[in-house]
């Protein structure tokens, strides 16, 4: 499978400008079948770029609250497969069971927002609650999307990828990318805890959706700053949750939707 290395592969391509056409290389995001197996069980099937596997191996599993803490995930082996990739997931026996007591088969589409659930009323689980320590302003978040762009390698090469980053109170960013906007995060809370990252904003290169406010809130996380729109139940999430909640921030203009104490 071609360019699972830096997370891109070259194709040819027909460009036409005008009156004239040229075949060109092309460089081009990779997407690839990454599974989930949690102690010799497979649970999920992800649709991913083949970069920073490990980070989200233990985002994945926090955020769906598989894992309780980073400490259950006791090892994490990343295996290549004939159709794809494997993270084989050394899970803690107590978490194990009770993923096996609730048990889900999935399987994930890029920007996949109801993977796995299994009725209506499993659809929206309850939001945790974060705390009320984090204050930024405007000028610091404008400064930290500027500053994300250049931080951005796989976009660079491809312009086909979204971007997560935390942001510091000193302007520093950790930054993941994937093809999928969840799965960028699922990389940043899983590079935050591996990292002993102290937290930050999250910076997201997409609209706001429901999960991924609800991924912030299983992280703690008190801000969350889109380039793009929340959808209407991100808004509502996010208000419950305590999350002050940014959309369209771009140039010199962001709008804040919840909790605007934090943007003093």
């Amino acid at each position: 499978m071609p360019g699972l290395s830096h997370g891109w592969g070259d194709v040819q391509a027909l460009q036409l400008r005008g009156d004239g056409r040229e075949v060109v290389a092309e460089q081009l995001a990779e997407e690839v079948p990454v599974a989930l197996v949690y102690n010799g069980l497979s649970h999920a099937v992800m649709m991913a770029s083949p970069l920073d596997l490990a980070d989200f191996a233990l985002g994945f599993s926090l955020s769906e609250g598989i894992a309780d803490k980073p400490a259950d995930i006791r090892a994490v082996e990343i295996v290549p497969e004939a159709g794809g990739l494997s993270l084989q997931i050394a899970l803690a026996q107590a978490c194990f069971w009770r993923l096996k007591a609730r048990r889900r088969q999935l399987t994930g589409r890029t920007g996949c927002g109801l993977c796995g659930a299994e009725a209506l009323d499993t659809a929206i689980s309850p939001i945790a609650h974060v705390g009320d320590g984090l204050r930024m302003t405007a000028a610091q978040l404008h400064a930290g999307l500027r500053q994300l762009v250049s931080l951005q390698p796989l976009n660079r090469q491809t312009g086909g990828v979204h971007a997560a980053a935390l942001l510091d109170a000193s302007g520093g960013l950790l930054v993941r990318e994937d093809v999928g906007r969840h799965n960028a995060l699922d990389k940043l809370i899983g590079a935050m805890h591996r990292q002993a990252h102290p937290g930050g904003a999250v910076l997201l290169t997409s609209r706001a959706s429901y999960e991924l406010v609800h991924k912030a809130a299983s992280a703690g996380l008190e801000l969350v700053v889109a380039i793009s729109a929340p959808t209407a139940m991100a808004v509502q999430l996010a208000g419950e949750a305590g999350i002050t909640l940014v959309g369209f921030a771009r140039e010199d203009r962001m709008t804040v939707y919840t909790h605007p104490e934090r943007l003093p």
